[in-house]
């Protein structure tokens, strides 16, 4: 049996000894990791290879962590991002969130709390991106309604929505993640190819109207998930198997 590919991290420290210390924990612990001194050589390393997640220090020469930070999500809004700094305002936390950092360690800091959040992290993104069940089903019913994405029609009896591309799409997602969140970043990468904030924006408008589409049934809803994304609520057993 073939073994896994190692989880490849980038690790971005301008105090040479404490990164290589971290860098040969972490290999300690099954990570292949690449060390760089600098955010400009991160953001080098960066363009060169594919990373699963980045440690990055704050306070560093040449480029700081936050001006690398905010150049890797342009490119990847999905990557995980660790922020490892010796300082420890509240303005700094919130300006590392506002990037899109997932987490935040004051230095000193125990390894082993920094190797847990890590796992965790990296346990969110494995989950929010993993196909749903049924990812090849096409027909669903949804209350009083009949969804069919090939043909992208909603049915009420009589009555019937056309719906276009992208409804359709979103739809779908929604309900193949029924009564569970479907996280934001997944419905855009996968609807409208990245995520920003016109493409929300843009989602959000959608959301509205599949609302507006389903509104006749009372027990059908779909809601907001603060900071995370929508849920499509259907009385349980009421979406065909």
């Amino acid at each position: 049996m073939s073994q896994a590919p190692a989880t490849r991290l980038l690790l971005v420290e301008d105090d040479p000894n404490f990164g290589m210390v971290l860098k040969d924990y972490l290999e300690l612990h099954d990570y292949e990791v690449t060390l760089c001194t600098d955010g400009l050589q991160g953001y080098q390393a960066f363009q060169k290879e594919l990373f699963d997640a980045c440690i990055l220090d704050v306070m560093m020469p040449v480029k700081d962590g936050f001006s690398l930070a905010t150049d890797i999500k342009k490119e990847n809004a999905h990557l995980p991002i660790i922020f490892l700094t010796a300082k420890a305002m509240k303005v700094d936390m919130l300006e590392g969130f506002r990037i899109g950092a997932d987490d935040y360690v004051t230095k000193p800091f125990d390894s082993e709390i920094l190797l847990c959040k890590l796992k965790a992290i990296l346990q969110r993104k494995q989950s929010s991106i993993a196909p749903p069940k049924e990812e090849n089903k096409t027909e669903y019913q949804i209350g009083r309604f009949q969804f069919n994405a090939k043909t992208r029609l909603i049915l009420d009896g009589p009555q019937t929505q056309k719906l276009s591309p992208k409804e359709a799409e979103l739809l779908l997602l929604l309900c193949q993640h029924v009564n569970d969140v479907l996280p934001r970043e997944v419905a855009l990468s996968k609807i409208w190819g990245e995520d920003n904030y016109f493409t929300a924006r843009s989602m959000d408008v959608f959301v509205t109207k599949l609302r507006k589409y389903l509104k006749a049934d009372a027990a059908v809803e779909i809601v907001n998930v603060h900071g995370n994304g929508f849920r499509l609520l259907a009385p349980a057993g009421i979406l065909s198997e």
